[in-house]
């Protein structure tokens, strides 16, 4: 009876496994190929509170890579919470061609996991590091990051890249 049911079902077998192998043939290849100009710039950015309690933020490191985004963050001013920071990147005019959010270095929202329950807590740092990633411009030439509290932002940062 078993040699049966495998002289049944290995014809099957072979059968869908050589047709499925000559569908991928048929397929569109679907590898994108990077152009020579396509680079991902990533600003890796420490920020450290004062003693007076403003924060001092410096730009570390600029990593440009070969690549392109899958994504580009989009911005809404109804997503950030006081304390976070908005990064933008713009000309030598000043006109902004990107803006994120960034949360909070400084103050970071994480889980805690216990016996009986999951709790979030909110941390306070000292000195804290965070990093955003865009796809190369040549227009981009300035980062300026803000900070969003209860009378407006409050500009923490600004340099040429």
């Amino acid at each position: 009876m078993k040699f049966l049911i495998i002289i049944l079902i290995l014809p099957i077998y072979l059968f869908c496994n050589v047709s499925t192998e000559h569908d991928d043939l048929k397929k569109p290849s679907s590898i994108h190929v990077l152009s020579k100009n396509s680079q991902i710039i990533y600003l890796l950015f420490s920020v450290k509170k004062t003693h007076s309690g403003s924060e001092k933020i410096t730009l570390d490191e600029k990593i440009v890579t070969k690549g392109k985004l899958k994504l580009n963050s989009n911005y809404d001013e109804n997503q950030g919470d006081i304390g976070d920071f908005i990064v933008s990147l713009t000309n030598e005019s000043g006109k902004e061609f990107i803006k994120q959010i960034v949360e909070n270095p400084l103050n970071p929202t994480r889980e805690v996991y216990s016996e009986n329950e999951i709790s979030r807590i909110k941390l306070s740092l000292q000195n804290a590091d965070f990093s955003i990633r865009y796809s190369h411009s040549p227009e981009i030439v300035m980062v300026k990051i803000e900070k969003i509290t209860t009378s407006g932002n409050q500009l923490l940062f600004i340099q040429k890249l």
